[in-house]
């Protein structure tokens, strides 16, 4: 499961980690079950790629 997550974050353009530590802080805050669906890495913000 956690390869998929990972997998999914990488074909979003998003970092897993920022990913991860949103989505669980989101779920610890009390966000709505009916909503879950916001919490999907496909919704997050691409990641900044670093300056060169």
């Amino acid at each position: 499961m956690l390869a998929r997550l990972i997998a999914n974050c990488k074909m979003s353009d998003v970092d897993p980690v920022r990913d991860l530590a949103e989505t669980l802080r989101a779920l610890l805050d009390g966000h709505p079950k009916s909503r879950i669906d916001e919490l999907m890495p496909w919704h997050f913000a691409p990641a900044s790629s670093p300056a060169a």
